[in-house]
């Protein structure tokens, strides 16, 4: 029994309460005890996390009976291992993690994937005719040690692209605004809108999804223990999260308090920032599209993930023979929360 019970019931019989005057106290004390939960984002507050955020603002996690921690990431911060090491409940996650989770023999899976389709993107000038992946074989390419080892495999065989083409990508548009031939990575609600700011009009953006591609991402990922030990909390956290990103991607007055708070955890996010992220993340189908059309958001399916894994085996990214089914739980999603009408 909780402390705040014990507290509240020595203070009733302290003052000589008894009867029917007890009862509504007790209801009372009992009424404001929440459980609670931490979640690890994958970076610093953005619009990308705005379900997160409109969920808190909202009081929808408080109405399911919930207090969300909910922690920013950031560049420096190694969230899986915080995971891993039980110092967090759950994490902001992606298909390739899970499927390393299975590799590795780790107790950890996917419960729910937010992003439908992949936000990475690369980026080419304007105006230079860069605007299809068949069209970059020879280019320079800026891409970082992540798209390595993940998405470019597969870009690579598809395209009959070449790692000669492979130059750093350090997070810095400086070398991309310097060469007009040269193609960057990026995040589709991120980088396009600040080099768009630079150049004085919108680059070309080629979204690596819709080549093909089909990870998920933005997925919450979880220790099997806690999913199983806990099912009915997680299955509440689960349905808050998708009513909290159902909300924000309509926009308007309802999700201020929800921009204000991201706003407050990365002060770098403006509401020009924040409001295109929302529109592009509509425009695309990030978060409404595939598996959420008909299961809601936060969807997943088995033919989705086998078909990733597929791609991914197919490149060696994987090996062949993993079972793709420890990756992932479809208890908790399909259930058409926030699914279009």
């Amino acid at each position: 029994m909780t402390g705040a019970w014990r507290v509240n019931r020595r203070r009733a019989l302290g003052l000589g309460l008894a009867g029917p005057l007890l009862v509504p106290l007790v209801r009372r004390a009992r009424a404001q005890i929440l459980d609670r939960l931490s979640f690890n984002t994958d970076w610093r507050a953005e619009a990308e996390h705005g379900g997160y955020y409109q969920a808190i603002a909202a009081g929808i996690y408080r109405k399911y009976g919930i207090e969300c921690e909910l922690r920013p990431g950031g560049p420096s911060l190694n969230i899986g291992q915080l995971l891993l090491a039980g110092r967090v409940d759950m994490i902001m996650s992606n298909s390739f993690e899970a499927l390393t989770f299975v590799r590795e023999g780790a107790p950890f899976f996917t419960i729910a994937a937010l992003f439908q389709k992949d936000p990475q993107v690369l980026i080419a000038h304007p105006g230079t005719g860069f605007d299809s992946f068949e069209k970059l074989k020879g280019r320079t390419l800026l891409i970082g040690n992540g798209g390595r080892v993940t998405y470019w495999p597969y870009l690579r065989k598809k395209f009959g692209l070449s790692d000669s083409q492979l130059r750093p990508y350090t997070f810095n548009m400086a070398p991309f605004l310097a060469d007009p031939n040269a193609v960057q990575q990026g995040f589709l609600s991120s980088e396009p809108y600040s080099i768009g700011q630079a150049l004085g009009r919108p680059p070309e953006v080629m979204l690596i999804a819709d080549a093909g591609f089909s990870a998920y991402q933005e997925t919450i990922a979880i220790s099997r223990k806690l999913a199983t030990e806990k099912k009915d909390l997680i299955q509440r956290f689960v349905d808050a999260t998708l009513e909290g990103w159902s909300q924000y991607l309509k926009g308007g007055p309802e999700t201020d308090a929800a921009n204000a708070l991201i706003k407050r955890d990365n002060p770098d996010q403006t509401d020009d920032r924040i409001e295109y992220a929302v529109k592009v993340l509509n425009e695309r189908g990030i978060v409404l599209s595939g598996d959420a059309l008909t299961g809601g958001i936060g969807a997943m399916s088995e033919g989705r993930w086998q078909a990733f894994y597929d791609q991914m085996a197919d490149v060696d990214v994987f090996p062949k023979g993993l079972d793709v089914r420890n990756a992932y739980s479809l208890a908790f999603v399909n259930k058409g929360i926030g699914r279009p009408t």
